[in-house]
């Protein structure tokens, strides 16, 4: 599983490549065994001048990855390179993860109109199935409608099909075998929405650090001198008090309250109650999301319903430091963790 956020950014600088008459490739991790930095499926770019958007390993391995890419870029083919980053191997020096990686480097041309439906799929936001044979380098996109772009004469029916079943049970891409062939299967899944009530300055950090953390973030406050983009660049603009707005509008949103006036905090705690959340964080004391919940007249269990006071225990004072107390808990929540140290964790990413 990727995010099409992360996706979409790879995809518009292959683009600007493009118009500037460069050669570029997506550089994708398929396979991961032992430790590494991140998750299969993670993609970016390199271009022929090396120049790099995105990356694989955190900054161990891109410098050598782009050897590869420069010689595929100049047959125009597919490559796969395989790392094995173990104590005896030259590449574990200095390196914190000691897993097997192998990569797929894949020349993306700027005529191929497979990319063009690439674009426009994660222009549209809807979650898709990325699908590639390793090594061939056959591509296909199979939407959740089950529609499918691409390569299609080439896509076996048990590959087709396990994307379809990716939509809703798949947590990171997978390699499939059949007859002998390989197919790198990863649902690009849109970001989660983040519904910010309050647009105060404590605000400004967590809006970062959450579009950061590949959130879709949206500031909801009234006050339009400070509901803006020069305060929230990285931010969509809900310039409305929360009891005219359609909980529809809003539905299966994350919610952080933190207008620090607890009527405005109560509108926007019964609007998120309404929008079926995925999450509801409010900032203050328990006694005083406690009173706001007898004010509007709910029976709520907090620590279940409501993350009260919200953000995890990492003793935060200052308005960053309470900034990444709340994203660290939302990501908590989000990867179904405790949020607890990875002191002595043998495995990370499960």
């Amino acid at each position: 599983m990727s995010q099409l956020k992360e996706f979409r950014t790879i995809m518009n600088s292959m683009k600007e490549v493009w118009e500037k008459g460069k050669k570029a490739a997506i550089v994708m991790l398929i396979g991961v065994n032992g430790s590494a930095y991140r998750l299969p499926g993670t993609k970016m770019m390199m271009v022929e001048d090396a120049e790099m958007i995105g990356t694989i390993s955190g900054g161990c391995l891109e410098s050598d990855i782009f050897g590869y890419a420069e010689k595929a870029l100049q047959d125009g083919t597919p490559m796969i390179k395989n790392y094995d980053l173990s104590e005896n191997e030259i590449w574990s020096l200095g390196i914190g993860c000691k897993g097997s990686l192998e990569i797929l480097i894949l020349p993306a041309k700027k005529e191929d109109p497979f990319w063009k439906s690439t674009v426009k799929l994660l222009n549209k936001g809807d979650e898709f199935s990325f699908i590639l044979e390793v090594p061939t380098g056959m591509k296909a996109l199979v939407t959740k409608y089950g529609e499918i772009i691409g390569d299609s004469e080439y896509l076996p029916s048990i590959v087709y099909e396990s994307a379809l079943k990716g939509f809703k049970l798949q947590k990171r891409a997978e390699v499939l075998k059949w007859e002998g062939r390989r197919f790198v299967v990863d649902v690009i899944r849109p970001s989660q929405k983040l519904i910010v009530a309050g647009a105060g300055k404590d605000a400004i950090p967590v809006v970062e650090l959450a579009a950061k953390a590949g959130f879709s973030v949206t500031v909801l406050d009234p006050r339009s001198e400070f509901n803006t983009e020069r305060y929230f660049p990285k931010a969509k603009h809900l310039v409305e008090v929360s009891e005219n707005i359609n909980p529809d509008h809003v539905n299966g949103a994350w919610w952080v309250i933190m207008n620090h006036l607890q009527s405005r905090d109560e509108e926007a705690l019964y609007l998120a109650l309404k929008s079926n959340p995925k999450y509801i964080g409010v900032l203050g004391p328990v006694s005083r999301t406690q009173e706001m919940i007898l004010n509007i007249g709910e029976d709520l269990t907090i620590g279940n319903d409501i993350y009260t006071p919200v953000g995890l225990d990492i003793g935060a004072e200052t308005m960053e430091e309470v900034a990444i107390s709340i994203v660290s808990e939302i990501m908590a929540v989000r990867s179904n963790r405790e949020g607890k140290s990875l002191k002595g964790k043998v495995k990370i990413h499960v």
